[in-house]
């Protein structure tokens, strides 16, 4: 007889167990549960493994079926109590679920090793679980909403075009005395200080000159403004706010100064416009390029338009959820919910460079960001349940073959990456929020306004794999792997 726990069968799990529960607030989003399954329940089913071990087990010196009670009893005791334990606590966690309106969120945190199976008594067993927050579901049939709209302009599209081009281009020494400006090159070195303190270091570190700059661990909110006109061997003070998420905790969100000198200035010559340039960009011509940044302004459109109606529907769902989520909830879905991010920026149709972008900014504040999206996600996932709203394996399956064909993999590896990153349940939940999303859209009222000036280009942003910190790291949840497709 081997201590392998089998699994219990239908007939076991279905026999109902006189458990009692006790069920007590644990804090934010936490519940503590203390299960009692009585003695009898447990005496009964003993006697049940016991018999049927009497009857398979050999015992030197006994037919099968003929050993004493007793001597099968203190021979196979460990291992019976064992293997009955286990099928115990699965049958006591599925009735637990089935009995209890819990709403989990993650994994309880029992540990079955740790739980002792009594020789005499009751069996008792007490574990903590993440719970789902109460959640009223906002008015969301008949919604009247805004949309914004906006017309991309020849202007407009030859400027993204131009910034798209730079993005390829190759960098070439400015003519000498010449100063600073958006979009080139520059070669920093200095000290990144905290009041009088060092904290760190840039030693010849290349970068673009865009509105931002994302370090691995902050970010410069006002880079080309305040670098804007310097030249070569001058030195400019440039502001970090660093991340909330910071490794550090008393550098967590602090601006802290640095003192760069410009050592290089290089010009970013764009590519030229040659057939071969743009046959590998899939179009033929110049005017096909432009209708190529049309396509791709357009769609960073419907991204804004999307998240803003939900935004605006959120507004009141989210008034309405004001539970506090724990500190180590969010710690651990932060991964989970960046990756969730990334993946609903691809379905948009967001480019690999902007969505590298957007998430380094995201990450900022890493926590209060998963905050927000999980608390969006209650609100979604109410209305999944009143509308009886699923997503089902073929639609996994489905997005899966998409998300292949965009990064050139097999659909099977493109799968097992997920399910070894453990972001299949992501998926699926940024798959149903796009269903109800879909649903709420679909019956919504819209009034077109102007697209907000502020919102018709992308910030620009460069980002640089430095930090500005010594020894800082970030939150691994900042850096989702799906990023890398």
């Amino acid at each position: 007889m081997t201590e392998t726990a089998a699994l219990p069968s239908s007939e076991e799990t279905s026999r109902k167990l006189n458990q009692s529960v006790q069920i007590k607030d644990a804090g934010p989003c936490k519940k503590h549960i203390q299960v009692t399954i009585p003695r009898s329940d447990l005496d009964v089913r003993l006697a049940e493994k016991f018999s049927e071990v009497s009857l398979e087990a050999p015992i030197r010196g006994f037919r099968p079926g003929k050993a004493p009670k007793q001597l099968i009893e203190r021979k196979f005791y460990k291992e019976v109590s064992d293997q009955l334990k286990t099928e115990l606590l699965l049958a006591s966690l599925e009735q637990l679920a089935e009995d209890n309106d819990l709403n989990p969120i993650s994994p309880p945190d029992l540990n079955p090793s740790a739980v002792v199976f009594p020789k005499d008594g009751d069996l008792v067993y007490e574990f903590q679980v993440e719970v789902r927050p109460q959640v009223e579901a906002p008015e969301y049939k008949g919604l009247k909403l805004t949309k914004p709209v906006h017309k991309f302009t020849p202007e407009e599209i030859k400027a993204e075009g131009v910034r798209i081009l730079r993005r390829m281009g190759t960098s070439e020494p400015k003519p000498e005395g010449s100063s600073v400006e958006q979009g080139d090159e520059v070669v920093l070195s200095g000290k990144v200080t905290d009041g009088e303190k060092s904290i760190g270091e840039i030693k010849s570190n290349t970068f673009r000159v865009e509105e931002k700059l994302a370090f691995k661990d902050g970010i410069a909110h006002n880079f080309a403004e305040q670098l804007k006109g310097a030249k070569i061997g001058e030195v400019r003070k440039v502001s970090i706010e660093l991340s909330h998420s910071l490794s550090l905790p008393d550098l967590r969100g602090k601006t802290v100064e640095s003192e760069l000198t410009i050592e290089k200035i290089n010009h970013i010559k764009s590519p030229e416009l040659t057939q071969d340039f743009l046959e590998g960009l899939g179009v033929t011509s110049e005017a096909g390029f432009h209708e190529l940044v049309e396509v791709l302004l357009n769609r960073r459109l419907e991204h804004r338009q999307r998240q803003n109606i939900r935004q605006q529907f959120l507004e009141n769902g989210l008034k309405a959820l004001n539970s506090e989520l724990p500190q180590d909830l969010l710690m651990k879905q932060a991964r989970t919910a960046m990756a969730r991010r990334v993946m609903e920026m691809r379905n948009d149709g967001i480019s690999e460079e902007e969505i590298r972008a957007r998430q380094r900014l995201l990450s900022q504040d890493i926590l209060a960001s998963t905050a927000a999206a999980l608390k969006e996600h209650f609100v979604l996932q109410k209305v999944a349940e009143l509308e009886k709203i699923e997503v089902s394996d073929y639609e996994i399956d489905a997005e899966v073959v998409r998300m292949a064909n965009n990064s050139g993999e097999s659909p099977r590896r493109v799968r097992a990456r997920l399910d070894r990153e453990d972001l299949t349940d992501a998926l699926a939940a940024e798959l149903l929020e796009r269903k109800v999303m879909d649903f709420i859209i679909a019956q919504a009222e819209f009034t077109e306004v102007p697209l907000a000036a502020e919102d018709k280009a992308e910030v620009a942003l460069d980002t640089s794999e430095s930090s500005a910190v010594h020894g800082s790291e970030t939150d691994p949840a900042a850096d989702s792997s799906l990023a890398a497709q």
